[in-house]
């Protein structure tokens, strides 16, 4: 999108106000699950006992614990009025009851005052209905205000013991906003929710366009391309403290950075010697280094999970394809043949499933493309698919769609089996981010 120019007077008054406008009320994303796996995993989750003082919250800790399995497409939760009985402590369970209701596996639990007289403490057990084992028995703490993250910790927990990976329901994501404020002034937003779409909280807004967030490794920082100065800008920003850092502001490209796996470096695209190239900036002394020298468009810059590879985009085979090289920008190789168009690509944790947004005239879809073997396998509908993102866990990949006139975000299991969809009330969501795992 072209950035509109406007005279100092009309940007002062955006400006105030903007700053007016509360920087963390925003519409909660809503999930819509619209394929999910034949034959999920039945499982009961037994609304936990509320032991602790003060008045329980309003959305159940088993809700939300329900909700996030139900949306993983993998399991297919009890309705908690089919429930006979409501045991918190596996003494209490009897199997014979559960296995009569066709349950495979039982999550109770309790929430008690902590010990410290700190928050919370979450008491849950995971029990194997059938063998009538404790699978897991475990006390999980939760600060003043933290029982949703609490209970996203519990299902990831869950999670990782049934399907044998981490679950990501503890984790966040980034999307950008387009809202129209009349005529033609829109309002960008760079967002950050949880990653069921709760708790979003505008960290960014402007008038001019927000492009291409990408987390820091620990969670701590985003970095992403803005135009509030009439141009393009690579910004970091740290999410805690508020600050941030303009790290690249040379006239023409300046975009789609991407953090190393141990956030010394970040990759960039600029064009500072004419054409656009790959660059690697060291975050730590500011060392600016050009890793591609080439006539065509190199682009949209990521690293291999071990840091050892950047993978781009490049059309210097006539279209645009996806290739890697090493981090000192030698043994360039391409990497997807498929098709006529493979752009964007985002690394899986395996290192060997690349998402790509995979195009043919005008119809852009996500595909994933396997390393060992070759092959590309279209994932989603389209017909303008963009923006890839893995789950920090490999599981999902998130990326951008239409629905009409209206930018929505989207998710597909890697397997193609679970579709989802998150849809704002009213504004575009775009350009998508899935955080890392935070352990």
């Amino acid at each position: 999108m072209t950035a509109k120019r406007r005279s100092l007077f009309t940007r002062l008054s955006w400006c105030w106000l903007l700053l007016a406008l509360p920087l963390l009320a925003h519409a909660q994303l809503r999930i819509e699950i619209v394929d999910g796996v034949e034959g999920a995993m039945p499982i009961a989750v037994v609304p936990f006992a509320w032991e602790a003082d003060g008045p329980p919250p309003a959305t159940a800790i088993s809700d939300i614990i329900s909700a996030n399995l139900y949306r993983s497409g993998l399991f297919a939760p009890m309705e908690e009025r089919d429930m006979i009985d409501r045991p918190s402590r596996p003494p209490e369970v009897r199997f014979g009851t559960w296995r009569l209701q066709r349950v495979d596996h039982l999550l109770i639990g309790r929430v008690t005052d902590s010990p410290d007289g700190f928050g919370q403490e979450i008491e849950y057990h995971l029990l194997d209905v059938h063998s009538g084992r404790v699978l897991l028995s475990r006390a999980q703490p939760v600060g003043p205000g933290d029982l949703r993250l609490g209970a996203h910790r519990v299902s990831d927990a869950v999670y990782e013991a049934l399907i044998g990976i981490p679950g990501a329901f503890a984790t966040r994501i980034a999307y950008v906003t387009v809202s129209d404020l009349g005529g033609e002034d829109e309002l960008f937003e760079l967002v950050v929710a949880d990653a069921d779409g709760f708790n979003p909280q505008a960290i960014v807004r402007n008038t001019q366009p927000i492009l291409s967030p990408s987390w820091s490794p620990d969670g701590r920082q985003l970095a992403y391309v803005s135009f509030a100065t009439g141009r393009s800008n690579v910004v970091v920003q740290d999410l805690y403290t508020g600050q941030n850092r303009t790290v690249s502001s040379d006239r023409g490209i300046n975009g789609a950075p991407a953090f190393s796996p141990d956030g010394r470096y970040l990759a960039m695209s600029l064009s500072r010697t004419g054409s656009s190239e790959i660059w690697l900036l060291d975050l730590q002394t500011d060392r600016l280094q050009q890793l591609t020298n080439h006539w065509s468009i190199n682009t949209e810059p990521a690293f291999s999970p071990d840091g050892r590879a950047i993978y781009f985009t490049s059309d210097r085979a006539g279209r645009p394809q996806v290739y890697a090289m090493n981090l000192d920008g030698t043994d360039v190789r391409r990497v997807t043949h498929e098709g006529r168009y493979n752009a964007r690509a985002t690394i899986g944790p395996d290192g060997q499933r690349l998402a790509v947004v995979h195009g043919d005239g005008n119809d852009f879809r996500i595909a994933l493309h396997h390393r060992d073997s070759g092959q590309l396998r279209v994932l989603s509908n389209g017909p303008l698919d963009e923006s890839p993102s893995f789950a920090p866990n490999g599981s999902m990949i998130l990326y951008a769609a239409r629905r009409g006139e209206q930018g929505i975000l989207a998710a597909v299991s890697a397997d193609g089996r679970v579709r989802q969809t998150l849809v704002a009330s009213a504004a575009d969501v775009r350009e998508p981010a899935w955080s890392p795992l935070i352990r």
